[in-house]
């Protein structure tokens, strides 16, 4: 961001319902807090999502649009949108650009949360192909989509919807990360927003120790204190 700009609005990215959660729901919080109006825009309804699931795919899509707006609303996000792509089969497509440059555009980011489009080998579960083709599309999204008032004409010519540049962009799971926000103090909102995803998480007890010894080894390389928890991030900028 340029020296002195202020944030005013956020949009953050993601695959599947929860992946905010589990990945940025304490730097979030942090924003929101800070008056920063943040919008949620979820590619796919996570229909494939549920081991234990009883139902079909719509069904659990129902299920998890419902989860996700209530996580949303613990840590103050009130605009929660949809793409509804189909789960477990997201490819960078140049419609699914198209459609999160048309949010991009409306919603006029200074900043974003995107997934990492590069897969990390020492650890998988980033790297499901959904957070890869989410990541990718979005990237291309942001640049050269968003702002490019020739790339897909019917936005502007069609819907209104006048070019839009954003500044920079925050790559969750990056692979050269380089921002540790310190979400100490936003750590139990971040667990009730991930408890929030009932149809997907059981064990809330263990996997809150669990993320706590994430988010510490994380505060560790950023350099922060012992004690403190932080998320992580690979900071971006498109200028």
């Amino acid at each position: 961001m340029p020296v002195g700009a202020e944030v005013e609005r956020a949009l953050v990215v993601m695959a599947h319902p929860d992946d905010v959660d589990f990945g940025c729901a304490g730097t979030i919080a942090l924003w929101t807090d800070a008056g920063i109006e943040v919008s949620y825009l979820m590619v796919t309804d996570g229909d494939a999502g549920g081991d234990e699931r009883t139902g079909d795919g719509a069904d659990m899509a129902r299920v998890r649009r419902a989860e996700q707006r209530k996580a949303a609303e613990i840590v103050g996000v009130h605009d929660v949108r949809h793409l509804g792509y189909p789960d477990g089969r997201l490819v960078p497509s140049l419609e699914l650009r198209r459609d999160i440059a048309r949010v991009i555009r409306q919603v006029r980011p200074q900043r974003m949360i995107i997934p990492s489009p590069d897969r990390n080998w020492e650890r998988m579960a980033p790297s499901h192909p959904d957070h890869l083709a989410a990541g990718e599309a979005a990237i291309n999204a942001v640049y050269p989509d968003a702002r490019n008032p020739h790339a897909h004409p019917e936005l502007l010519a069609e819907e209104g919807l006048a070019a839009w540049t954003v500044p920079e962009v925050w790559l969750s799971n990056g692979l050269a990360p380089n921002r540790w926000p310190d979400i100490t103090g936003t750590f139990e909102r971040k667990i009730a927003a991930i408890a929030a995803h009932a149809s997907q998480v059981s064990d809330v007890e263990g996997l809150s120790g669990a993320m706590r010894d994430w988010l510490a080894a994380n505060a560790a390389r950023g350099g922060l204190p012992e004690g403190r928890l932080a998320e992580s991030y690979q900071v971006v900028s498109t200028l």
